[in-house]
């Protein structure tokens, strides 16, 4: 008896299968995307802009500091992390017309007509470069609370439901009203630490 032929299989075909499998995985395969942490910096004067009043700038600037030790100063007063938001929000909407607060300014918005709205504030975070990361993001968070807290109080006021539910032309009037500006200065080193 000889010895039985074995058939080769064709392997020809075996590239496309796998070059197609490669192509579906890459088509219905979603990535996630890691965000980060979203925020609006001033944008820069044009050289020919004559500076403003130092005066103004400090009114229009909330300052929050966060020094080496994790103590929190605002406005150069030393208060807890839970005293934030409150304090932000106060600056923010400065509802009195307070003259140490932004000055408030009427503005034309849809579905809302004229508003009074403190449109050139800025919340100014510094950091000291031995904070701790925690106790950072702990302020970040405070910070934009009182965004989110100012936005979604109109938002039931006006609409009736959470700025979340609201559509985006709703929730881009109410952006206009409480635009998010706060600029994150580049950690210094206040003292404590060496």
């Amino acid at each position: 008896m000889g010895k039985k032929k074995v058939e080769e299989i064709n392997a020809s075909s075996t590239a496309d299968i796998a070059f197609l499998l490669l192509i579906f995985f890459l088509v219905t395969t979603t990535m996630s995307v890691d965000k980060g942490l979203s925020r609006r910096l001033p944008q820069p004067l044009p050289p020919n802009m004559e500076k403003q009043n130092m005066e103004v700038n400090k009114r229009n600037t909330f300052i929050v500091l966060l020094n080496s030790n994790n103590q929190l100063l605002v406005q150069g007063e030393v208060i807890d992390v839970k005293d934030l938001r409150e304090k932000a929000k106060t600056f923010i909407k400065n509802e009195f017309n307070d003259p140490n607060l932004p000055r408030r300014e009427e503005i034309d918005v849809e579905f809302f007509g004229k508003v009074e709205v403190t449109k050139d504030h800025i919340i100014s975070l510094q950091n000291d470069r031995y904070t701790q990361y925690q106790a950072y993001i702990e302020v970040q968070n405070e910070l934009v609370a009182a965004y989110n807290e100012l936005r979604n109080e109109i938002a039931k006021e006006k609409f009736g439901m959470a700025y979340d539910a609201l559509d985006e032309d709703h929730q881009k009037a109410i952006q206009k009203i409480y635009p998010q500006r706060i600029s994150e200065a580049e950690p210094k080193n206040y003292g404590g630490k060496k």
